[in-house]
C-alpha cells in the first residue's frame, strides 16, 4: 500500500479523524503522549514524522537526532515552537493549520470586544451580586469605530470578514504587501496608530513581535483604544499595558493569551507569588480574560485536524 513505509510519531492527542485518515492512506501511526523530550529523541530516527501541538520544543538537538525525518506538523497555528530555519537546512518540511482555527478566532476576537465595549461581563457580575447599576454598565457602539487589525494573514481576515456586519472602517497593518481585501484597507503602522479606536493582534511570536505592545508603542496612539489579544502573550508587555488601562489610555483589554503562559499554553508560568501586573488584570472590570482558548472549539478541533491530515496526504503524492 503507499505511504505504508512512513512511520508518524504522533506526540499529542488530537481529533481522532487525525489517525484514523492517515491510517486509511496507509501511514503507520505511532503514539507516544508521556514520554520525557529525551526519550522521544532517543527513537525519533526511526520515524519519518512527527505530529505535534505543543508538548516540547523541537530545537536543533532534537532535530539532528531525527535523522530520517520528512515533516513535522503542528496542529495549529504558529511554528514558534519549532526551530523552523534549521529544520529547513535539513530539509524537513513544516505543516501548520492556521486555516482550521480561523474561524474561532475571529469570532472568538469579536465576542471579547462586544463583551467590552457593553459591559457584559461587569454588568452580569453585578447582577449576580444584587445590584440593578443601568447608568454605571452604559456601554459603546462599535457603530462608526475605526478598527485596527495588526497583521492580516489568516486570523485577521477571519475578524475583519466577521466586522463586515457593521458599520465601522476596518484598517491593517502587515509586513507583507498587498495583504487587503474587500473586508480592509493596508496602511501604514504610522496611521493606523492615527485612526484606530480599537487594536486587534493577529501576528506569531518572534524576534521582531516580541514586546510589540509596550509603553512607547501605546502612546502613539493618538485615541485611547480598546485592546484585543488573540495571538500571543509575549507580544505583550504586561506591565505597560496595566499602566495604559490604570490611565485610561486603554479603555479595556480582551486578554487571549499572557506573557505569563509556559511554551506549551496548557499552562500558565506563575508560581505562589503573582506578579503585581497579573494581580491587577484578575481585578479589573474592564479587562476580559480567557485561557488561550480562542481557536479551541469543537469545530476547529476537527478543522485542524482534517487541515492536517489533508497537508501530510499531498505531501506524498
Amino acid at each position: 500500500m503507499k505511504n505504508q513505509n512512513i512511520k508518524i510519531l504522533h506526540l499529542d492527542s488530537n481529533h481522532p479523524l487525525l489517525w484514523e485518515q492517515l491510517e486509511q492512506a496507509g501511514f503507520q501511526n505511532e503514539a507516544d503522549f508521556t514520554s520525557s523530550k529525551a526519550e522521544i529523541e532517543d527513537k525519533i530516527q526511526n520515524y519519518h514524522g512527527i505530529v505535534i501541538r505543543s508538548r516540547f520544543k523541537i530545537d536543533k538537538a532534537f532535530i539532528d537526532k531525527a535523522a530520517n525525518l520528512k515533516f513535522i506538523a503542528r496542529v495549529g497555528a504558529g511554528l514558534e515552537s519549532i526551530d523552523c530555519e534549521y529544520a529547513e537546512t535539513k530539509q524537513i518540511q513544516l505543516i501548520a493549520a492556521p486555516e482550521g482555527n480561523r474561524n474561532a478566532v475571529g469570532e472568538h476576537a469579536l465576542g471579547m470586544l462586544l463583551s467590552l465595549m457593553n459591559k457584559l461581563n461587569r454588568a452580569d457580575k453585578l447582577v449576580r451580586e444584587g445590584k440593578w447599576i443601568r447608568e454605571g454598565n452604559r456601554g459603546y457602539e462599535l457603530d462608526g469605530k475605526t478598527v485596527g487589525i495588526i497583521g492580516y494573514g489568516n486570523m485577521g481576515k477571519s475578524l475583519a470578514k466577521k466586522l463586515k456586519g457593521f458599520d465601522v472602517t476596518v484598517l491593517c497593518y502587515d509586513l507583507q504587501n498587498d495583504v487587503a481585501d474587500e473586508n480592509a484597507r493596508q496602511v501604514s503602522l504610522t496611521e493606523l496608530k492615527q485612526k484606530s479606536d480599537v487594536l486587534s493582534l493577529h501576528i506569531p511570536w518572534t524576534p521582531e513581535t516580541d514586546k510589540l505592545l509596550n509603553a512607547d508603542f501605546i502612546n502613539q496612539f493618538a485615541k485611547p483604544f480598546w485592546f484585543i489579544n488573540t495571538s500571543r502573550g509575549k507580544n505583550v508587555v504586561t506591565d505597560d499595558l496595566v499602566e495604559a488601562l490604570q490611565s485610561g489610555k486603554i479603555l479595556g483589554a480582551g486578554l487571549d493569551v499572557l506573557e505569563y503562559e509556559k511554551l506549551s499554553f496548557e499552562n500558565l508560568f506563575i508560581d505562589n507569588e503573582k506578579p503585581r501586573a497579573f494581580e491587577y488584570l484578575l481585578q479589573a472590570e474592564n479587562v476580559l480574560l480567557t485561557p488561550h482558548i480562542a481557536g479551541w472549539t469543537f469545530e476547529s478541533h476537527e478543522k485542524l485536524a482534517q487541515t492536517i491530515v489533508d497537508k501530510i496526504i499531498m505531501l506524498f503524492e
